[in-house]
């Protein structure tokens, strides 16, 4: 059960929509929560589910972006003692 605080937190960061009114503007609530406004929605006046922006997608990973970054010694196998010390011997 939320607290009377909560609810009011709730109700000022954030818009409470019932399902009702949901369903006839889901398309301009969506636009809502692309803008980054979280919403709120409630099913018999208890929160339900959230409406809110999805995170922004992770950026693309492109090999090869540092050359000249690594010397040769960096692909040579490891010494003994450095293995050793790796591999807690």
């Amino acid at each position: 059960m939320l607290s009377l605080v909560h609810k009011l937190s709730l109700l000022q960061m954030t818009r409470v929509v019932n399902v009702h009114e949901a369903k006839t503007h889901l398309s301009r609530l969506l636009d809502e929560a692309h803008a980054g406004k979280e919403i709120i929605l409630a099913k018999a006046g208890k929160p339900y589910a959230r409406l809110m922006p999805l995170a922004a997608a992770p950026a693309i990973r492109q090999p090869g972006r540092l050359p000249g970054r690594l010397g040769a010694g960096f692909f040579e196998p490891l010494p003994a003692h450095e293995l050793d010390a790796w591999e807690s011997r």
